[in-house]
Protein backbone atom coordinates (compact mmCIF):
# COMPACT_ATOMS: atom_id res chain seq x y z
CA UNK A 1 0.00 0.00 0.00
CA UNK A 2 1.06 3.22 -0.47
CA UNK A 3 1.28 6.34 2.08
CA UNK A 4 -0.59 9.53 0.95
CA UNK A 5 -0.24 13.50 1.87
CA UNK A 6 -3.11 14.13 0.05
CA UNK A 7 -5.50 16.90 0.44
CA UNK A 8 -9.24 16.03 0.20
CA UNK A 9 -12.14 18.28 0.84
CA UNK A 10 -15.93 16.20 1.07
CA UNK A 11 -19.21 18.13 2.25
CA UNK A 12 -21.32 16.41 4.90
CA UNK A 13 -24.06 14.57 2.98
CA UNK A 14 -27.74 14.76 4.11
CA UNK A 15 -29.74 12.86 6.61
CA UNK A 16 -29.99 9.10 7.09
CA UNK A 17 -33.30 7.42 6.79
CA UNK A 18 -35.17 6.17 9.94
CA UNK A 19 -37.28 7.75 12.46
CA UNK A 20 -36.08 9.50 15.54
CA UNK A 21 -37.58 8.97 18.89
CA UNK A 22 -37.21 10.76 21.99
CA UNK A 23 -38.42 11.30 25.24
CA UNK A 24 -36.74 14.35 27.22
CA UNK A 25 -35.50 12.95 30.18
CA UNK A 26 -36.08 15.80 32.21
CA UNK A 27 -39.99 15.27 32.18
CA UNK A 28 -39.25 11.83 32.93
CA UNK A 29 -41.06 10.74 36.20
CA UNK A 30 -38.42 9.14 38.73
CA UNK A 31 -38.86 5.17 38.12
CA UNK A 32 -37.42 2.06 40.78
CA UNK A 33 -34.23 0.30 40.48
CA UNK A 34 -33.97 -2.37 37.63
CA UNK A 35 -35.25 -5.50 39.11
CA UNK A 36 -32.08 -7.14 41.08
CA UNK A 37 -30.35 -4.14 41.16
CA UNK A 38 -28.78 -2.21 44.15
CA UNK A 39 -30.81 1.05 44.83
CA UNK A 40 -28.22 3.30 46.65
CA UNK A 41 -25.90 5.50 44.46
CA UNK A 42 -22.59 4.47 43.60
CA UNK A 43 -19.63 5.19 46.20
CA UNK A 44 -16.96 6.48 43.94
CA UNK A 45 -13.87 5.03 42.18
CA UNK A 46 -12.45 1.98 42.72
CA UNK A 47 -8.62 2.49 43.48
CA UNK A 48 -6.76 4.34 40.81
CA UNK A 49 -4.86 2.65 38.23
CA UNK A 50 -7.21 0.28 37.74
CA UNK A 51 -8.10 -1.62 34.93
CA UNK A 52 -11.64 -2.21 33.77
CA UNK A 53 -11.56 -4.38 30.99
CA UNK A 54 -14.43 -5.85 28.82
CA UNK A 55 -14.61 -9.50 28.22
CA UNK A 56 -16.75 -10.34 25.40
CA UNK A 57 -15.72 -13.58 24.92
CA UNK A 58 -16.79 -14.29 28.79
CA UNK A 59 -20.22 -12.05 29.04
CA UNK A 60 -17.78 -9.93 32.39
CA UNK A 61 -16.38 -7.02 33.01
CA UNK A 62 -12.98 -7.51 34.63
CA UNK A 63 -10.92 -5.53 37.44
CA UNK A 64 -7.11 -5.62 37.01
CA UNK A 65 -4.46 -4.07 39.00
CA UNK A 66 -1.60 -3.67 36.42
CA UNK A 67 1.02 -3.15 38.92
CA UNK A 68 0.79 -6.70 40.09
CA UNK A 69 3.61 -9.17 38.29
CA UNK A 70 1.22 -11.70 36.58
CA UNK A 71 -2.18 -10.04 37.24
CA UNK A 72 -3.70 -12.98 38.83
CA UNK A 73 -3.48 -11.84 42.24
CA UNK A 74 -5.54 -8.66 41.95
CA UNK A 75 -8.21 -9.57 39.24
CA UNK A 76 -11.56 -10.19 39.63
CA UNK A 77 -14.72 -10.31 37.45
CA UNK A 78 -18.61 -9.61 37.41
CA UNK A 79 -21.14 -10.71 35.06
CA UNK A 80 -22.35 -8.17 32.84
CA UNK A 81 -24.44 -9.44 30.24
CA UNK A 82 -23.66 -11.79 26.58
CA UNK A 83 -20.74 -10.24 24.60
CA UNK A 84 -19.62 -6.71 25.92
CA UNK A 85 -17.86 -4.55 23.54
CA UNK A 86 -17.25 -1.17 25.01
CA UNK A 87 -17.16 1.35 28.38
CA UNK A 88 -17.35 4.33 29.67
CA UNK A 89 -16.46 5.57 33.45
CA UNK A 90 -18.34 8.04 34.93
CA UNK A 91 -16.83 10.43 37.72
CA UNK A 92 -19.62 9.01 39.86
CA UNK A 93 -17.96 5.73 39.65
CA UNK A 94 -19.83 3.97 37.75
CA UNK A 95 -18.90 1.42 34.37
CA UNK A 96 -21.30 1.94 31.29
CA UNK A 97 -20.91 -1.08 29.79
CA UNK A 98 -22.15 -1.74 26.04
CA UNK A 99 -23.51 -5.82 26.00
CA UNK A 100 -25.45 -7.36 23.25
CA UNK A 101 -27.94 -7.46 26.14
CA UNK A 102 -28.64 -3.97 27.12
CA UNK A 103 -26.34 -1.06 29.10
CA UNK A 104 -24.88 -2.67 32.13
CA UNK A 105 -23.78 -0.17 34.63
CA UNK A 106 -21.32 -1.39 37.67
CA UNK A 107 -20.14 0.35 40.68
CA UNK A 108 -16.49 -0.35 40.05
CA UNK A 109 -15.95 0.70 43.71
CA UNK A 110 -18.27 -2.54 45.12
CA UNK A 111 -17.69 -4.12 41.68
CA UNK A 112 -21.30 -5.07 41.25
CA UNK A 113 -23.57 -4.90 37.98
CA UNK A 114 -26.03 -2.21 39.19
CA UNK A 115 -28.75 -2.72 36.34
CA UNK A 116 -28.89 -3.82 32.93
CA UNK A 117 -30.67 -1.42 31.22
CA UNK A 118 -32.69 -2.98 28.09
CA UNK A 119 -32.82 -1.37 24.64
CA UNK A 120 -35.72 -0.01 22.65
CA UNK A 121 -34.01 -1.21 18.81
CA UNK A 122 -35.01 -4.26 18.06
CA UNK A 123 -31.52 -6.25 17.39
CA UNK A 124 -32.76 -10.11 17.05
CA UNK A 125 -32.00 -12.89 19.26
CA UNK A 126 -29.22 -12.23 21.69
CA UNK A 127 -25.66 -14.04 20.19
CA UNK A 128 -22.18 -13.68 20.39
CA UNK A 129 -19.57 -13.62 17.85
CA UNK A 130 -17.90 -9.94 15.59
CA UNK A 131 -21.27 -9.22 14.21
CA UNK A 132 -23.86 -9.83 16.98
CA UNK A 133 -26.73 -7.47 17.60
CA UNK A 134 -26.85 -5.33 20.50
CA UNK A 135 -24.29 -2.15 21.75
CA UNK A 136 -20.51 -1.51 20.78
CA UNK A 137 -19.49 1.67 21.11
CA UNK A 138 -20.32 3.98 24.17
CA UNK A 139 -19.77 7.55 25.61
CA UNK A 140 -20.82 9.59 28.55
CA UNK A 141 -22.08 13.05 28.16
CA UNK A 142 -19.61 15.73 30.07
CA UNK A 143 -21.91 15.93 33.00
CA UNK A 144 -22.13 12.36 32.90
CA UNK A 145 -26.26 12.33 32.56
CA UNK A 146 -26.28 10.70 29.38
CA UNK A 147 -24.63 7.66 27.89
CA UNK A 148 -24.58 7.17 24.11
CA UNK A 149 -24.44 4.16 22.82
CA UNK A 150 -24.05 2.62 19.63
CA UNK A 151 -26.42 -0.13 18.56
CA UNK A 152 -25.99 -2.68 15.86
CA UNK A 153 -28.70 -4.27 14.04
CA UNK A 154 -27.84 -7.08 11.75
CA UNK A 155 -28.12 -6.34 8.10
CA UNK A 156 -29.21 -2.94 8.40
CA UNK A 157 -28.70 0.46 10.10
CA UNK A 158 -27.26 1.27 13.57
CA UNK A 159 -29.03 3.24 16.33
CA UNK A 160 -27.70 5.34 18.97
CA UNK A 161 -29.89 4.95 21.80
CA UNK A 162 -29.64 7.72 24.66
CA UNK A 163 -29.60 6.79 28.40
CA UNK A 164 -30.70 8.68 30.97
CA UNK A 165 -28.26 7.71 33.70
CA UNK A 166 -30.26 8.43 36.82
CA UNK A 167 -33.35 7.42 35.58
CA UNK A 168 -31.69 4.05 33.92
CA UNK A 169 -33.71 4.16 30.88
CA UNK A 170 -33.80 5.14 27.07
CA UNK A 171 -34.81 8.37 26.27
CA UNK A 172 -34.36 8.73 22.43
CA UNK A 173 -33.22 6.44 19.76
CA UNK A 174 -31.55 8.39 16.76
CA UNK A 175 -30.56 6.26 13.14
CA UNK A 176 -27.09 6.00 12.59
CA UNK A 177 -24.54 4.28 10.07
CA UNK A 178 -23.82 0.41 10.12
CA UNK A 179 -22.21 -1.58 13.08
CA UNK A 180 -21.56 1.51 15.13
CA UNK A 181 -17.88 0.77 15.99
CA UNK A 182 -17.27 4.04 18.37
CA UNK A 183 -19.33 6.66 20.28
CA UNK A 184 -17.90 9.73 20.94
CA UNK A 185 -18.99 13.36 22.07
CA UNK A 186 -17.37 16.71 21.65
CA UNK A 187 -15.91 18.77 24.65
CA UNK A 188 -19.42 20.90 25.01
CA UNK A 189 -21.54 18.36 24.82
CA UNK A 190 -23.46 19.11 22.03
CA UNK A 191 -22.85 17.04 19.61
CA UNK A 192 -22.41 12.80 19.45
CA UNK A 193 -20.30 11.46 16.81
CA UNK A 194 -21.64 7.56 15.81
CA UNK A 195 -18.69 6.07 13.49
CA UNK A 196 -21.03 3.40 11.12
CA UNK A 197 -17.77 0.77 10.39
CA UNK A 198 -20.03 -0.83 7.63
CA UNK A 199 -21.70 2.72 6.19
CA UNK A 200 -18.06 4.49 5.54
CA UNK A 201 -19.31 7.52 8.23
CA UNK A 202 -19.33 9.21 11.06
CA UNK A 203 -23.01 10.47 11.85
CA UNK A 204 -23.22 14.22 13.66
CA UNK A 205 -25.86 13.99 15.88
CA UNK A 206 -27.22 17.19 18.02
CA UNK A 207 -27.53 16.46 21.53
CA UNK A 208 -30.68 18.61 21.68
CA UNK A 209 -32.55 18.27 18.76
CA UNK A 210 -31.22 14.78 17.62
CA UNK A 211 -30.92 15.89 14.16
CA UNK A 212 -28.39 14.39 12.44
CA UNK A 213 -25.92 14.96 9.44
CA UNK A 214 -23.66 12.08 7.82
CA UNK A 215 -20.04 12.72 6.77
CA UNK A 216 -18.38 9.82 4.72
CA UNK A 217 -14.94 9.52 5.66
CA UNK A 218 -13.44 7.00 3.28
CA UNK A 219 -9.66 7.62 1.94
CA UNK A 220 -9.69 4.67 -0.27
CA UNK A 221 -12.99 5.24 -1.72
CA UNK A 222 -16.36 2.81 -1.05
CA UNK A 223 -15.23 0.13 -3.17
CA UNK A 224 -16.01 -3.57 -2.27
CA UNK A 225 -19.06 -2.08 0.35
CA UNK A 226 -19.50 -4.62 3.26
CA UNK A 227 -16.58 -6.57 2.11
CA UNK A 228 -13.83 -3.81 2.10
CA UNK A 229 -11.33 -4.06 5.01
CA UNK A 230 -10.68 0.63 4.69
CA UNK A 231 -13.44 1.18 6.61
CA UNK A 232 -13.38 3.73 9.35
CA UNK A 233 -13.33 1.75 12.82
CA UNK A 234 -12.29 3.93 16.22
CA UNK A 235 -12.21 8.09 16.27
CA UNK A 236 -10.86 10.35 18.75
CA UNK A 237 -11.92 13.74 19.02
CA UNK A 238 -8.76 16.26 19.34
CA UNK A 239 -8.99 18.52 22.91
CA UNK A 240 -7.65 21.60 21.10
CA UNK A 241 -9.91 21.94 18.35
CA UNK A 242 -12.18 19.21 18.64
CA UNK A 243 -11.60 17.53 14.92
CA UNK A 244 -12.12 13.80 14.56
CA UNK A 245 -9.19 11.74 13.91
CA UNK A 246 -10.02 8.54 12.22
CA UNK A 247 -6.75 6.28 11.16
CA UNK A 248 -6.37 3.97 8.14
CA UNK A 249 -3.94 0.94 7.51
CA UNK A 250 -0.97 2.98 8.96
CA UNK A 251 -1.17 4.92 6.17
CA UNK A 252 -3.67 8.08 6.37
CA UNK A 253 -5.09 9.93 8.92
CA UNK A 254 -8.48 11.30 8.13
CA UNK A 255 -8.88 15.00 9.91
CA UNK A 256 -12.71 15.77 9.97
CA UNK A 257 -14.14 19.14 10.93
CA UNK A 258 -17.04 18.12 12.38
CA UNK A 259 -19.37 21.12 11.71
CA UNK A 260 -18.02 21.52 8.12
CA UNK A 261 -17.43 18.04 6.97
CA UNK A 262 -14.24 19.48 5.85
CA UNK A 263 -11.41 16.43 5.70
CA UNK A 264 -7.98 16.41 5.20
CA UNK A 265 -5.86 13.30 5.14
CA UNK A 266 -2.31 13.72 6.74
CA UNK A 267 0.08 10.63 6.40
CA UNK A 268 0.72 7.60 8.79
CA UNK A 269 3.64 5.43 9.27
CA UNK A 270 2.90 1.72 10.58
CA UNK A 271 1.33 0.46 7.49
CA UNK A 272 -0.72 -1.65 9.18
CA UNK A 273 -4.68 -2.77 9.47
CA UNK A 274 -5.40 -0.40 12.72
CA UNK A 275 -8.57 -0.35 15.13
CA UNK A 276 -8.78 1.29 18.46
CA UNK A 277 -7.20 4.89 19.27
CA UNK A 278 -7.31 6.89 22.25
CA UNK A 279 -6.05 10.79 22.63
CA UNK A 280 -4.44 12.52 25.59
CA UNK A 281 -5.07 16.24 26.75
CA UNK A 282 -1.74 17.19 25.29
CA UNK A 283 -3.39 15.79 22.37
CA UNK A 284 -0.75 12.53 21.76
CA UNK A 285 -2.45 9.89 19.80
CA UNK A 286 -2.40 6.68 20.28
CA UNK A 287 -3.25 4.23 17.72
CA UNK A 288 -3.82 0.25 17.40
CA UNK A 289 -2.34 -1.62 14.75
CA UNK A 290 -4.00 -5.05 14.23
CA UNK A 291 -1.67 -6.85 11.47
CA UNK A 292 -1.55 -6.82 8.02
CA UNK A 293 -4.19 -7.36 5.01
CA UNK A 294 -1.62 -8.37 2.63
CA UNK A 295 1.50 -10.13 4.83
CA UNK A 296 3.47 -9.75 1.55
CA UNK A 297 3.21 -6.40 1.68
CA UNK A 298 1.79 -4.67 5.02
CA UNK A 299 3.41 -4.73 8.64
CA UNK A 300 2.67 -6.64 11.70
CA UNK A 301 0.39 -5.67 15.04
CA UNK A 302 1.91 -2.20 16.34
CA UNK A 303 1.07 0.83 18.87
CA UNK A 304 1.40 4.16 16.77
CA UNK A 305 2.01 7.20 19.29
CA UNK A 306 1.53 10.34 17.29
CA UNK A 307 2.55 13.71 18.63
CA UNK A 308 0.08 16.49 18.07
CA UNK A 309 3.02 17.78 15.42
CA UNK A 310 2.52 14.57 13.46
CA UNK A 311 6.01 12.70 14.75
CA UNK A 312 4.75 9.26 15.05
CA UNK A 313 6.76 6.08 16.85
CA UNK A 314 5.90 2.84 16.00
CA UNK A 315 5.94 0.23 18.58
CA UNK A 316 5.78 -3.38 17.68
CA UNK A 317 3.51 -5.99 19.19
CA UNK A 318 2.71 -9.88 19.34
CA UNK A 319 -0.41 -10.84 17.87
CA UNK A 320 -3.36 -8.84 17.36
CA UNK A 321 -5.27 -6.12 19.41
CA UNK A 322 -8.38 -3.89 19.38
CA UNK A 323 -8.16 -1.21 21.72
CA UNK A 324 -6.23 1.32 23.80
CA UNK A 325 -6.44 3.44 27.30
CA UNK A 326 -3.73 5.33 28.59
CA UNK A 327 -2.55 6.13 32.54
CA UNK A 328 -3.27 8.98 33.56
CA UNK A 329 0.62 10.91 33.62
CA UNK A 330 0.36 9.62 29.94
CA UNK A 331 3.32 7.11 30.51
CA UNK A 332 1.68 3.53 30.59
CA UNK A 333 -0.82 2.73 27.03
CA UNK A 334 -2.57 -0.68 27.64
CA UNK A 335 -3.67 -2.22 24.47
CA UNK A 336 -6.85 -5.13 24.52
CA UNK A 337 -5.85 -8.44 22.88
CA UNK A 338 -9.21 -9.18 22.39
CA UNK A 339 -9.81 -8.35 18.68
CA UNK A 340 -12.91 -8.16 17.11
CA UNK A 341 -11.88 -10.85 14.07
CA UNK A 342 -10.20 -14.12 14.58
CA UNK A 343 -6.65 -14.42 15.98
CA UNK A 344 -7.57 -12.68 19.80
CA UNK A 345 -5.47 -13.77 23.05
CA UNK A 346 -6.82 -13.26 26.36
CA UNK A 347 -4.62 -10.17 27.70
CA UNK A 348 -3.33 -6.98 27.52
CA UNK A 349 -0.02 -5.58 26.31
CA UNK A 350 1.51 -3.23 28.48
CA UNK A 351 3.90 -0.40 26.55
CA UNK A 352 6.15 1.55 28.76
CA UNK A 353 5.41 4.65 26.08
CA UNK A 354 8.78 6.47 26.74
CA UNK A 355 11.03 2.56 26.40
CA UNK A 356 8.75 0.78 24.37
CA UNK A 357 8.77 -1.90 26.57
CA UNK A 358 6.09 -4.16 25.86
CA UNK A 359 5.23 -6.83 28.59
CA UNK A 360 2.51 -8.79 28.58
CA UNK A 361 -1.02 -9.79 31.43
CA UNK A 362 -3.38 -12.44 31.59
CA UNK A 363 -7.12 -10.94 31.68
CA UNK A 364 -10.15 -12.01 30.92
CA UNK A 365 -11.65 -14.05 27.61
CA UNK A 366 -11.40 -12.02 24.66
CA UNK A 367 -11.11 -8.18 25.81
CA UNK A 368 -12.07 -5.44 23.93
CA UNK A 369 -13.02 -2.54 25.54
CA UNK A 370 -10.69 -0.80 27.91
CA UNK A 371 -10.37 1.58 31.03
CA UNK A 372 -8.30 3.23 33.51
CA UNK A 373 -9.83 4.26 36.39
Amino acid sequence: MTAALLLVATLAGCAADGEVRARPSEVSPPVSPPSGASSAPPTGRGPAGTLVVADFGADTVTFLDPSKPDGRSARSSVEVGTAPYGIALGDDGTAWVATAEGVAAVDTTTRERTALIPYETATGPVTTGEYRGGGMGITLSPDGRRAYVGVNVPGGNGVLEVVDTRLRKVIATVPVGRRPFDVDVSRDGRHVYATGHDSFDVTVVDASSWKRRRIEVAPYGTGGGLGSWLKPHYTAVRPSDGALLLPFEGERLAVVEPDTGRIRIERMTADTHQHGVAVTPDGTLYVVGTGPIDPAEDEGPSLTVRTPGGDERVIPLDGPHEDVAVSADGRTAYVSGGFTRDGYWDGLSVVDVRSGEVTRLPVGERPLGIAVL
